[in-house]
């Protein structure tokens, strides 16, 4: 499959994201691979080990770039995305598609409501993939296989497009493309991903002892993996989705609350039904996982 065949993609922003991003459709045969950043010895090395075909860091750079994609990859954080495309606007390549990987999607998509030049298709998605490892050297394309890619069609996206950038999608090896609005994807992903790196973080800042894993079986290091967090672009995250991620943190902590009024008045009873519900919940949940990922197995 080669959807790319005879376009030109270009990515603005090629740390770990972008630059895995961009591996993996290198293998989709586009014409070129454009990329945009402000550090060179990022664009230096993504042209010497052939990931991109031209990299430029100046905005008059940008402007070349854009003026000839068909396809436009932001991989920014959110504020800056935004920015970004308010800045440029006008210099993207007639009829050409975007789209972003922002964690968050209200902000974005009411920012451009009305701002947004006719011509172009933006499509907000959402690849649900990356590590706790940071920059470009530590970018590989492995990251996508069998995750989930959510996308935030909108009214005035071009069906041909949107199948068009779901075969993209399918083509790096994500398994699962969920379709849903900014709204219900910021709610979702508050708790899935947001509130797990919240949880993470907390869980490393309430212990002292640097040398705690000495006494660790596995459990702690699956559970703060996370934790090693790209502190400045999570911050972001964080702030940017305040309403629906308080709103998880709060029902967190009501289910810790529960649970550490359980222990302490010794309810053997209670805390086993509910640690046998929470058992049979995330069953569920991964018989769900499981069905779908056979299900596209046999598609």
């Amino acid at each position: 499959m080669a959807p790319l065949k005879n376009k030109t993609v270009s990515f603005v922003g090629l740390g770990l994201m972008g630059g895995a991003l961009a591996m993996g459709l290198r293998k989709q045969e586009p014409d070129k691979i454009c990329a945009f950043d402000i550090n060179e010895e990022v664009l230096e090395e993504a042209l010497t080990t052939g990931v991109i075909d031209c990299g430029v860091s100046t905005p008059e750079g940008i402007r070349e770039i854009l003026g000839i994609s068909d396809l436009v990859v932001l991989c920014l954080y959110p504020r800056a995305a935004l920015a970004f495309m308010e800045d440029y606007m006008a210099d993207f390549k007639e009829k050409a598609v975007i789209t972003d990987i922002t964690g968050v999607k209200t902000l974005l998509v009411e920012g451009l409501a009305d701002k947004l030049r006719p011509d172009l298709d933006m499509i907000y998605g959402h690849p649900m993939a990356g590590s706790e490892k940071e920059g470009f050297g530590k970018a590989d394309d492995g990251i996508f296989k069998d995750r989930n890619y959510i996308l935030v069609p909108q009214p005035q996206n071009r069906p041909e497009n949107l199948t068009w950038i779901k075969e993209i999608v399918k083509g790096l090896g994500f398994n699962n493309i969920v379709e849903t609005t900014a709204k219900i994807h910021d709610q979702k992903i508050a708790f899935t991903s947001q509130l797990c790196h919240v949880i993470a973080g907390a869980l490393v800042d309430s212990e002292e002892d640097l040398h705690i894993t000495d006494y660790e079986g596995g459990s702690f290091g699956d559970l703060t993996r996370i934790a090693m967090i790209n502190a400045p672009m999570w911050s972001e995250l964080f702030i940017c989705n305040k309403e629906a991620l308080v709103e998880q943190i709060e029902k967190f902590e009501d289910s810790m609350a529960q649970m550490k009024a359980k222990i302490i008045a010794e309810d053997r009873k209670g805390l086993e039904e509910m640690l046998e519900n929470i058992r049979h919940k995330r069953i569920v949940m991964e018989v769900d996982r499981q069905n779908k990922l056979n299900r596209e197995s046999k598609s």
